[in-house]
């Protein structure tokens, strides 16, 4: 399930801006690529994936409207080939901050995670050697 599509990014940036980022043939048709934005859909999706993977188990079963938002700001990012506008390249930064509160668990999915291993009991389990002094081997010292 890609968390964002072609349809998404035309709402979010417009047409204009997408055929102009992906019309990159020798002739310039007017139209918007879709093996581009479809390549940089799932670039996109395989970033987003590699940030959730350590919290929650993947794919997700339900869209989260959080990472949509994510996803256009690093799509639209990754179909740049030079320097973006300051306003995309501050977006994709934001987006990609975002991931990293999601993998570290300051941000929360409302979706099924991976639970952490435990070790089975509430307390901390300590294992030491035997005592070398104790009461009975020490009488007459102390």
């Amino acid at each position: 399930m890609p968390y964002v599509t072609l349809s998404d990014l035309i709402a979010r940036y417009g047409e204009p801006l997408l055929v102009t980022l992906t019309d990159r043939g020798e002739l310039a048709l007017g139209n918007i690529e879709t093996g581009a934005v479809d390549r940089a859909i799932a670039d996109t999706d395989a970033v987003i994936d590699g940030y959730l993977a350590t919290r929650y188990a993947l794919p997700l079963s339900a869209p989260q409207p959080l990472l949509t938002d994510v996803a256009a700001a690093v799509a639209i990012w990754k179909l740049h080939v030079y320097a973006p506008d300051p306003k995309i390249e501050a977006d994709y930064k934001a987006a990609v901050a975002t991931l990293r509160e999601i993998s570290s668990g300051t941000i929360r999915l409302s979706a099924a995670g991976i639970a952490p291993a435990g070790t089975g009991t509430s307390g901390a389990l300590v294992t030491d050697r035997e005592r070398p002094f104790t009461a009975d081997n020490l009488k007459g010292f102390i």
